[in-house]
C-alpha cells in the first residue's frame, strides 16, 4: 500500500454524512419484515437475552437453537446457572466451541448473584463490568431489556453501517472502530423512543443476518438501499475494510484413546490455559513418540493407530491421530477411568466427543 493511502486509512474519518431517517426506516422494516420467531425474542428477560447473545457469538442461529433450549431446561434463571458446576456448564456447551465463552458465562452468573442480588444491572455501563460481556453485548441487553439508547456494533452491524455510510476506515485499527462506534451512536433513534430502540437494534441485527450478507448481499430488498454508499459505488462487498487478515495454521496432535475391560475411557482435565482449557479430554501429545513414551513399560506393543481426521478451528486446522490402547492403564496425574454414561455429560472438545462416539458405535 502506498504511503499516502496508508496515511489516509490511518486517519479517522469525520466527514461522512449520515443518511436522514435511517433509524425510522430500520424500525419500520424490522416490524414488518424482521425476525420475530426466535425463542430469545419478544422478551425483556435479560437472562435469556444475555444467554442468546453469548451463544450467538461466532455461531449460527440454527446451531444455537438446540443449545439454548437445553440450557434453559437445566438452568432456567441466572441463580440456577450460578449454582451449577463448571462441568455441568461445559457439558451442555460441548460442541459450541470457544469454550472461554462458557467459562465466562458461568463466572458472570455468579457475579450477577454476588454483586447484584441475582438481577442483571440495567445499564450498559454496569453490564460491561461483568465477565465475558463486551461493549456490544452489554448494549444489546440494555437496549432490548431496559430501553437504553445505546448502540451495538457486532459483526453484522459493522457490515451494515460501513456499507451504508461508505466508511472505509480500516477496522483493524482501534481508532477507526471508535469512530464507527461514534457514528453508530449518532444514528440511534431520538431520545425518548424506548420501544423504537429495541426494534432498531433488532432490525440492524436482522438486516445484517438476512439481507446485507458478507457475499452476494440482497441489495434490491434492503430498506436503506437508497442511502447506501457502498451500493451506489457498485461495490458493497468491499466493506468493511480490514487489512489485517487472520493467518491460518496447521497442527498435528496424537490422541490416546485408552479403554479398559469394562469399556471405560481414560480422561484427563486440560490445563487452565491453552487449547480446550479446563475441559475433560483424552490425553493429547505433540508427537507419536511422546505418546508412546508416556505409556507404561511394554504398553507400546498393545497400541493400534486409528484413522486420522481433521478438526477445523477458526484459526487453525488440527490434524488428529488417534491411538487405541486396550486393557492397560496409562499414567497421568489427575486422569481417571470414566464410564460412557458419565463422559457423555461432561464438557468434552468436539473432536474428542466425535472420536468417542465413533468408538462406541
Amino acid at each position: 500500500m502506498r504511503p499516502e493511502r496508508a496515511a489516509a486509512r490511518a486517519a479517522v474519518s469525520t466527514s461522512l454524512s449520515l443518511p436522514p431517517d435511517f433509524a425510522a426506516q430500520i424500525v419500520r422494516w424490522q416490524r414488518s419484515h424482521g425476525r420475530s420467531e426466535l425463542p430469545w425474542q419478544n422478551t425483556r428477560d435479560p437472562y435469556r437475552v444475555w444467554l442468546s447473545e453469548v451463544m450467538l457469538q461466532q455461531t449460527q442461529v440454527t446451531t444455537v437453537l438446540g443449545y439454548f433450549a437445553r440450557f434453559l431446561e437445566r438452568f432456567p434463571d441466572v441463580a440456577a446457572l450460578a449454582a451449577g458446576t463448571e462441568d455441568e456448564v461445559f457439558g451442555l456447551w460441548s460442541g459450541l466451541g470457544y469454550y472461554s465463552r462458557a467459562r465466562n458465562m458461568h463466572r458472570c452468573a455468579q457475579e450477577v448473584v454476588a454483586r447484584f442480588g441475582g438481577a442483571f444491572p440495567h445499564t450498559a455501563a454496569e453490564l460491561v463490568t461483568l465477565p465475558g460481556i463486551g461493549r456490544s453485548t452489554a448494549a444489546a441487553i440494555a437496549a432490548f431489556c431496559f430501553g437504553e439508547r445505546v448502540a451495538i456494533l457486532d459483526g453484522n452491524v459493522k457490515r451494515v453501517l460501513t456499507r451504508v455510510l461508505g466508511f472505509d476506515g480500516d477496522m483493524s485499527s482501534s481508532a477507526q472502530e471508535r469512530a464507527l462506534w461514534d457514528l453508530a451512536t449518532q444514528l440511534l433513534p431520538p431520545e425518548g423512543q424506548r420501544e423504537a430502540v429495541a426494534s432498531y437494534t433488532q432490525g440492524l441485527m436482522d438486516l445484517g443476518a438476512t439481507v446485507c450478507l458478507p457475499r452476494k448481499p440482497s441489495c434490491m430488498i434492503c430498506p436503506v438501499n437508497a442511502s447506501c454508499v457502498g451500493l451506489r459505488q457498485g461495490a458493497p462487498e468491499r466493506y468493511p475494510v480490514k487489512t489485517r487478515k487472520l493467518k491460518r495454521s496447521a497442527q498435528s496432535l496424537w490422541v490416546l484413546l485408552a479403554r479398559d475391560a469394562q469399556g471405560r475411557v481414560w480422561l484427563e482435565k486440560r490445563p487452565a490455559k491453552g487449547i480446550w482449557a479446563g475441559l475433560h479430554c483424552l490425553p493429547v501429545f505433540d508427537s507419536h513418540d511422546d505418546l508412546l513414551a508416556a505409556l507404561p513399560s511394554g504398553a507400546a506393543h498393545d497400541t493400534q493407530e486409528l484413522p486420522p481426521f481433521v478438526h477445523v478451528l477458526t484459526h487453525k486446522d488440527l490434524h488428529l491421530h488417534p491411538v487405541l490402547l486396550q486393557g492397560v492403564q496409562p499414567q497421568g496425574e489427575g486422569a481417571r477411568w470414566v464410564e460412557a454414561q458419565e463422559w457423555s455429560r461432561l464438557g468434552l472438545p468436539a473432536p474428542m466427543r466425535k472420536l468417542l462416539e465413533t468408538a462406541e458405535a
